[in-house]
């Protein structure tokens, strides 16, 4: 149960938990004439929580002095629950005792009054603490309202950004973002000297599947190609993108050639293994890849586009020699180090 939000026209709704009844009496006259003031009457501590929870009332007028319950651990009680937690809390004693004060404000309590207090200073008291409460709840109010509109505006925002940055059919990242990584990871590698490669990847007579088959077919094809591809991207900062119409691209941050050559012949056993009908094809019963890659340690006077533009030089290899394969090789003016990486 929470307590409801505050508004001007509410005003205070008091609650007072005493055992005596003619102290309750002598505050609802006190407070019967106050515009503004709502007054409820709790003669029983142990049912005060229950009252409380109910009432929702923005200040409480406690007792310390009760049979059977200590005023003092009541208020720690109204403490510890959700509903009263915040609710300021004015416990009556019968005398001035700092002792006593300072234990009931240990306990939780906002104010203290020697029962039966002054009139006009028990209003002045209530008036205080139940528009103190209100407006912080208001205020509390208006935070939440506030980081709400905040969070649903930076979750639109990332929506956004996502659908920028994704191709719209199969959810990779698009020819846009993928240049945008690419290019930062050739500077970050440039710095470290640290290998980098790209394949290549296109799905075998794709014309031909889509002449046979329909576009809406071919469009199925690609989105099963692409969760393949998807899948192979085991590293934090692998990059997978479609690069257009039935080809893609990948990002790896590799270790070595080695590495490249078993992610891309994964590739190729993948997409195989999902058994796509493939009447047209001129290498298998099934929808496949022919994947080409490229690595090499960035270069002063060389691009990314000269590591895509090799890695597309391996790619047509693999096609030529028959499709359904792949082909990796270290750039051209990396070849001096080929067996070391090999390696």
């Amino acid at each position: 149960m929470t307590i409801l939000p505050p508004s001007e026209e509410y005003g205070a709704m008091v609650l007072l938990v005493d055992d005596q009844a003619i102290v309750g009496e002598a505050l609802r006259r006190a407070l019967a004439d106050e515009a503004g003031i709502d007054f409820h009457y709790c003669r029983d501590p142990a049912d005060a929580i229950r009252v409380a929870e109910a009432v929702q009332p923005t200040v409480i007028l406690q007792d310390l002095v009760m049979p059977d319950v200590d005023g003092l651990d009541l208020v720690r009680r109204y403490r510890q629950d959700p509903v009263t937690s915040r609710v300021p809390i004015i416990v009556l004693s019968t005398k001035e005792d700092a002792s006593i004060k300072r234990e009931a404000f240990s306990a939780g309590a906002n104010d203290y009054l020697v029962k039966l207090p002054d009139r006009i200073e028990l209003v002045a008291r209530i008036r205080y603490h139940s528009h103190a409460f209100q407006t912080q709840l208001q205020r509390d109010q208006a935070y939440r309202a506030l980081r709400e509109s905040q969070q649903q505006l930076m979750l639109a925002n990332l929506e956004l950004q996502r659908l920028i940055l994704a191709d719209g059919l199969t959810g990779l990242s698009n020819r846009r973002h993928c240049d945008e990584y690419l290019t930062a990871e050739w500077e970050h590698s440039l710095r470290r000297q640290s290998p980098l490669s790209v394949l290549m990847i296109d799905v075998d007579d794709f014309k031909k599947y889509n002449d046979h088959y329909g576009h809406l077919a071919g469009d199925e094809v690609l989105r099963q190609v692409a969760n393949t591809i998807r899948a192979n991207c085991l590293r934090t900062t692998d990059l997978a993108a479609r690069f257009g119409g039935e080809e893609f691209i990948m990002v790896l941050d590799t270790p070595s050639l080695t590495y490249a050559e078993e992610v891309a012949t994964k590739l190729c056993r993948d997409v195989q293994a999902l058994q796509l009908e493939h009447e047209g094809s001129s290498t298998s019963t099934f929808v496949t890849v022919s994947v080409g890659g490229a690595m090499a340690i960035p270069r002063e006077g060389y691009n990314p586009a000269d590591l895509v533009h090799a890695a597309d030089e391996a790619l047509y290899e693999a096609k030529r020699m028959g499709k359904n394969q792949a082909m990796v090789k270290c750039a051209p003016w990396f070849d001096i180090l080929n067996e070391i990486w090999k390696m």
